[in-house]
């Protein structure tokens, strides 16, 4: 599939998905890798205690293409809806970035697609058995058979998180 193909997906959540633990993909969107943005870094990380006096200058620029995105042809961005990843840090809202060309190994956070609807799970390979967790409690693993329909999509690299 190409990043063309993955502008843009749109998958509705129903009340019972939700309550059945389905993190569900809302949108699926391919990164922009025309546009630089170069921002700027500071010399000096920034303190989580007391703070610290403020550095006059900057280090250089970061581009965040460059920065998270390792294979832009075979990434593509992910919104989620659903509770069911939280002890991940992932949480309704939040953006993925995945990578496709990233092999998906035991532990891995995937984007899969489960009898045709996409998710986002930890991956466990285990006695030839393949079960995708969930990082929240209340939820219950799904374990694929094979009559079900089962594709990995990719590897989830970041979670991109806001805290406004």
């Amino acid at each position: 599939m190409t990043n063309k193909a993955l502008y843009k997906l749109v998958y509705q959540n129903t009340r019972q998905d939700l309550q059945e633990g389905k993190v569900l993909v809302k949108e699926l969107l391919a990164p922009e890798m025309l546009v630089q943005y170069e921002l700027p870094i500071y010399l000096e990380s920034v303190s989580a205690g007391f703070p610290s006096p403020a550095e006059d200058y900057v280090e250089g620029k970061l581009d965040l293409n460059e920065h998270l995105i390792k294979n832009p042809t075979a990434t593509f961005f992910v919104r989620v809806t659903g509770n069911s990843m939280e002890g991940a840090g992932i949480y309704s809202g939040d953006t993925l970035i995945v990578d496709r060309s990233i092999n998906p190994k035991h532990g891995s956070v995937v984007i899969a697609v489960v009898n045709g609807e996409l998710t986002v799970k930890r991956l466990s390979k285990k006695n030839n058995k393949i079960t995708l967790y969930p990082e929240n409690t209340n939820y219950k693993p799904i374990e694929i058979t094979i009559d079900m329909e089962f594709e990995v999509w990719g590897v989830v690299t970041t979670v991109i998180h806001s805290v406004l």
